[in-house]
């Protein structure tokens, strides 16, 4: 999820997608970011493939949350895409990334993953209602947690899960502590500060990094709204983040300009229409001269 790539989304959404890519090399924010990067499925064009997937002496594969993060960035595509064809890309991603034998023991966990992924899906139907959210979780993570053993070895499920199993824990003992009437707001305060103290660097840097980009969307709105160009609005980016990142997150903005000059577009020319936008057939067509289906399903948000 990490988690960018629509656009006329928001960008504060996209940016720790965006943002949390350190060791790539400064991009000027004056040149065009590379064209459909990925054109697998529409709605991911311009984005990267996440998973920076990676292999040991002897050619001996790392399983890592990376590996998972490349998994589940084109799963992301189910809906625009069968499963079949998303299963057949990750094996061509992995076949261009790697050599012959990683690239097979990454294809049997890819296989491994999906029927895991799918077994997931049953158990979770198969949980009691719980009232209690903090119950409701764990009660779901012991059973995912249980389910991996079917699939991976221990070492394995810990490579795959065990940063994201980390960051749930806390996340649990958190809403214990928030739900918890007996405890005073000391106490409760107590606790979450000793939850604190128990993060890893990573967790903590994860954790903060919704407020950190809040709080520079905020900074660039000031900056725009005193006379502030592109060059000083990419600066303030780059010193919070990365170069690379303030560039993309340029190219986000230029997204971002271009769908809101076609909504305002297809806006004018639907008011213009014979009989208003009564006539479905005329305005489908108008839609469809506008925007392709994947676009389509965004314009409630406008109509």
């Amino acid at each position: 999820m990490h988690a960018k790539w629509i656009i006329g989304g928001s960008l504060a959404a996209l940016a720790l997608y965006l943002v949390l890519r350190p060791g790539e090399p400064p991009t000027p924010p004056q040149e065009k970011a590379e064209p459909d990067l990925f054109a697998f499925v529409r709605s991911m064009q311009g984005t990267r493939p996440d998973g920076d997937v990676t292999v040991a002496a002897s050619d001996k594969l790392v399983v890592d949350a990376e590996l998972g993060h490349l998994f589940d960035y084109y799963l992301a595509g189910l809906g625009e895409k069968p499963l079949a064809a998303i299963r057949s890309q990750i094996e061509a991603e992995l076949d261009k990334r790697l050599a012959p034998v990683p690239a097979r023991e990454a294809k049997r966990l890819l296989g491994a993953y999906l029927a895991y992924k799918q077994a997931l899906a049953g158990a979770e139907q198969a949980l009691p209602a719980q009232a209690d959210p903090a119950v409701a979780a764990r009660a779901r993570l012991q059973a995912l947690r249980a389910l991996r053993g079917d699939y991976f070895t221990p070492e394995e499920s810990a490579g795959l899960f065990g940063a994201g199993d980390a960051y749930d824990d806390d996340a649990v003992a958190r809403m214990d502590i928030l739900g918890n009437t007996t405890l005073d707001e000391a106490q409760r305060q107590a606790q979450l500060t000793a939850l604190d103290q128990k993060m890893s660097p990573a967790q903590r840097a994860a954790r903060d990094a919704p407020l950190q980009v809040a709080r520079l969307d905020e900074s660039v709105k000031a900056l725009r709204a005193q006379g502030g160009g592109e060059n000083e609005v990419y600066r303030l980016r780059a010193s919070t983040f990365t170069p690379a990142a303030a560039a993309r997150l340029a190219e986000l903005d230029r997204e971002e300009s271009q769908w809101q000059q076609r909504i305002i577009a297809y806006q004018a020319q639907k008011n213009s229409l014979p009989g208003g936008a009564q006539d479905a057939a005329a305005l489908q067509q108008l839609r469809n001269a506008s925007f392709t289906p994947e676009e389509q399903r965004r314009l409630g948000a406008y109509e």
